[in-house]
């Protein structure tokens, strides 16, 4: 099961149906992955469906501080819902939600950082920007050449 929170206090670029539509494109060759979004407690929609155990996912230091405090509720809410830890490759381990978010809102490659139908996303939503960042469609004075 892979589920998405429904958190008013976060303002993502993807509405959570959005989100789920990309991880059905994603998924689709997975029969055995389930999705599902919720609101409210983890460990609330985790005893609603049953389940043993949490992955979540770590990639600093700082993650694995809030994470830890986050399985340690989670464990006093619900004593029998276990907490695994994942961490990424090397290579991934700097990439956050946010980062790929201000590269692409700049202009920048993102490709490798997320699947291509996000980056496809990322793109759509942000093409009004790119738009106006295009030399072709508005006029962006060029850098003026040092004189010697």
């Amino acid at each position: 099961m892979v589920a998405i929170l429904r958190n008013s206090e976060k303002t993502p670029m993807f509405t959570v149906a959005e989100r789920l539509e990309m991880l059905r494109e994603l998924t689709a060759g997975l029969k055995n992955v389930r999705l599902d979004t919720f609101d409210g407690l983890m460990v609330e929609f985790a005893k609603s469906i049953d389940a043993k155990c949490v992955l979540r996912g770590i990639r600093a230091i700082s993650d694995y501080e809030y994470e830890l405090q986050m399985a340690l509720m989670n464990r006093k809410l619900e004593p029998t819902l276990e907490t695994v830890f994942m961490m990424p490759a090397d290579k991934y381990s700097y990439v956050s939600s946010r980062l790929v978010r201000e590269v692409a809102q700049a202009g920048g490659p993102v490709g490798g950082l997320v699947p291509d139908v996000v980056e496809q996303k990322l793109r759509e939503r942000l093409e009004p920007a790119y738009k106006l960042r295009d030399p072709h469609v508005m006029k962006i004075p060029k850098k003026r050449k040092k004189k010697s």
